[in-house]
Order: structure tokens, then C-alpha cells, then sequence
């Protein structure tokens, strides 16, 4: 049998009343898709209503056999024809459609271009793709986040796994390093808040809320809210550019082929790590803007230090300090997962790496502002 002729039986035709009956035998393997193909394009699906494939005869299947059985499925079914197979689908054939599933960025940019019908239409075609690929990603953002929080939750049951001395170097990278920074910010917003508030009260003589609004300001949103955010532009991109490194030197597959397990590794460590430290940063945070307040007040409103710790305690009520550290947690949680979720998709290039990194800086400050609100919803339906 020469290297480019199947043999003749590889598509057997039958007609009947209800359609077209395929028998397929033989080799479909790559030396014989041209003539496969030949063999396939002879067949006429126009009049068939239903067209039924048997492929428990073929004896090689490939790739290339698979995509050209694919094709004149395609093929039947824009002719109208009603496609079955005697028994299970080829494992190859339903490989090829989930690769060819899995490609959104080209396949759904290409058949957005070419979509037929009124700019309105390609508009809402276009519309309906991306919520629906927005729809996936949040899927497997979340399915992400279940597989660190499952990790963690077996990790308990044997706490040698859990790695204390990678969570303390995370704590060191994230925390103490972070520091002067988050102190800095701290102090000049809460100078600029206290100045701005004078201005404003001082011609009412009002001059003694200055301190209630630096203090509750500081303490219940900004302390946290300004810490989060510094912390994600630094630790969330950090992790992300670290995992992504690892993906592309091929790191984190060398870790799965020795029968590690890269999230309890790589990932949750540096989740309690930041976890533990971003509530920390908070404390200090709060108590720098607190000093910060003071001494504006105390050169421009001329207000005694004693005053001013005096009006402190009596601004601020028994949740007041709780309901901003309440928050750091979650917002850690929310930082280190986006964070390494984007790193942990590194794939193929350094431009990639790039990008995500941006992305995961970019969602996690998204993810922290919504989760405020969300709390600030919540605790004023308690009333807290």
C-alpha cells in the first residue's frame, strides 16, 4: 500500500431513508489525511437529514485523522444534518474541540470580527463574550482561592507544613520592610486631612472636630484602606513577579514532577505571611496618623498635647480601633490571592509576565476598595 492512499474501505457510505450511515475503518493517521479528505469531500450531506458516524473500526487514529473527521462533522451540520456517532466520539475528535474551546483571545476576537449583522449586533455579540469569559474568570479565580483555602485547611491537621519558617521571611518581606513607607504615607495624610479640616472649621469655631475627624477618619478607613493599597502595589506584585519567574524557568513544574504540591509551597505561605503582617502595618499605621494629627494641631490650632489625647478618647467608641483591623485580614487575603492567582498563569514570555503582573496590582486594589465598601454596607446595617 503506497504512503498517501488509504485503503478503499476507509469510508463505507450507506443511504437510507433516514439519512446517511458512515462506516470508517481503517489507518486515519497523518501519511493518509490527503486522501481521507478526498474520500470525505465525495460524500454529499446536502439531502441527508440525519447522518450517523461508526468509528469502532478504525484502527490508527491521529491528530490529523481527528481533524479531518472534525471538519466533515462541521461540514454535515452547516448543511443541516443532524450529526451522531455509534457509540462514544472518538477521544481524539473531543480532544481537538476542547483545545480549540480553550482558545478565547483569538477564536472569539476572530469571530467578533467576522460576525455578521448591524454594528448594534456585533456590539452586543461582543458584549455577550466578554461578560461570559469575565463569567470564567471569576470561576476560576474563586476555584483558585477553594484550593488555597482546602490546602490550608489539611495543612492544620499537620502543622509542619505549614512552613513557619517561609511565613516569617514572608512576614519580613511584607511587613517590616514595609514600614517606613506605610509610616510615611500615614503621617502626610493625616496631616493633610487634620489641615484641610481646620480650614474649613476654624471660621465656625468649631476647631476641637478636627480631632474627631482625623481620628475616626484614620482609624476606621484610611489607616487600613491607604496600608492595603501600598501593600498591594509592593507585596501583590512582588508575588506575582516571583511565581511568574518560577513558571517561566520552569520551576513550579519541576516542584509537580517531584510530587510537591506548589500551592501549600508557594502560595499559602505567602498568604498567612501577609495574612499576619498587614494588620501590624495597620497598628502602626493608625498610630502615625495619630501623631501626625497632633502635631498639627499642635502648631496650628495651638491645642495642648493632653487635649488633644483627651478628645481622642472620648471620639472614638469601643469598635471604633476594631472595625479598621477587623478589615486587614480580609484585605490580605484578598491582595496575596490575586497576587499569586496571577502568577501562577505565567505562560510563554517575559511580556506576559508583565502584563500580569500589572493585572494582579491592578485587581487586587480593585478587590480591596469593593471589599471596603461591601464593609462599610455591612457595619452600617449593624451599626457599628
Amino acid at each position: 500500500m503506497s504512503a498517501t492512499a488509504p485503503p478503499r474501505e476507509a469510508v463505507e457510505v450507506r443511504r437510507s431513508a433516514e439519512g446517511l450511515e458512515l462506516e470508517l475503518t481503517g489507518a486515519w493517521s497523518a501519511r493518509e489525511v490527503a486522501a481521507i479528505e478526498a474520500a470525505l469531500a465525495a460524500v454529499d450531506v446536502a439531502a441527508a437529514p440525519r447522518v450517523r458516524i461508526a468509528t469502532q473500526g478504525i484502527t490508527e487514529l491521529d491528530l490529523s485523522g481527528a481533524w479531518a473527521l472534525r471538519g466533515f462533522v462541521r461540514r454535515a451540520r452547516r448543511a443541516g444534518a443532524e450529526v451522531g456517532f455509534r457509540g462514544a466520539p472518538p477521544d481524539q475528535l473531543r480532544l481537538v474541540d476542547a483545545t480549540l474551546a480553550d482558545e478565547p483571545a483569538g477564536s472569539a476576537a476572530a469571530a467578533t470580527a467576522a460576525a455578521p449583522g448591524e454594528p448594534g449586533d456585533r456590539a452586543l455579540v461582543a458584549i455577550g463574550r466578554y461578560v461570559v469569559r469575565s463569567g470564567h474568570a471569576m470561576e476560576a479565580g474563586l476555584a483558585f482561592l477553594g484550593r488555597v483555602c482546602a490546602t490550608f485547611g489539611a495543612s492544620l491537621a499537620h502543622p509542619q507544613r505549614l512552613r513557619p519558617i517561609s511565613i516569617a521571611r514572608h512576614v519580613y518581606d511584607t511587613g517590616i520592610t514595609a514600614m517606613p513607607i506605610v509610616a510615611l504615607i500615614a503621617f502626610l495624610i493625616s496631616v493633610i486631612i487634620a489641615y484641610m479640616s481646620a480650614q474649613q472649621l476654624r471660621g465656625l469655631g468649631a476647631d476641637i472636630y478636627v480631632v474627631d475627624l482625623v481620628t475616626i477618619g484614620v482609624l476606621r478607613e484610611l489607616g487600613v484602606l491607604l496600608t492595603s493599597i501600598i501593600v498591594a502595589g509592593r507585596s501583590g506584585s512582588a508575588f506575582a513577579a516571583e511565581l511568574g519567574s518560577m513558571k517561566l524557568n520552569e520551576e513550579v513544574d519541576a516542584l509537580t514532577a517531584t510530587g510537591a504540591d506548589p500551592i501549600e509551597l508557594l502560595v499559602v505561605p505567602r498568604v498567612l505571611g501577609l495574612t499576619i503582617a498587614l494588620p501590624l502595618l495597620t497598628i502602626i499605621a493608625d498610630l502615625i496618623g495619630l501623631a501626625g494629627g497632633a502635631l498639627l494641631c499642635r502648631y496650628l490650632l495651638e491645642m495642648p498635647l493632653s487635649q488633644y489625647v483627651n478628645r481622642v478618647s472620648e471620639s472614638i467608641s469601643a469598635t471604633t480601633f476594631w472595625v479598621g483591623i477587623i478589615k486587614a485580614p480580609v484585605f490580605a487575603l484578598l491582595i496575596a490571592t490575586a497576587g499569586c492567582y496571577r502568577g501562577m498563569q505565567v505562560r510563554g514570555s517575559a511580556r506576559e509576565l508583565g502584563h500580569l503582573v500589572t493585572v494582579a496590582v491592578v485587581q487586587a486594589i480593585f478587590l480591596v476598595i469593593m471589599a471596603d465598601a461591601l464593609f462599610a454596607v455591612l457595619f452600617m446595617q449593624m451599626k457599628i
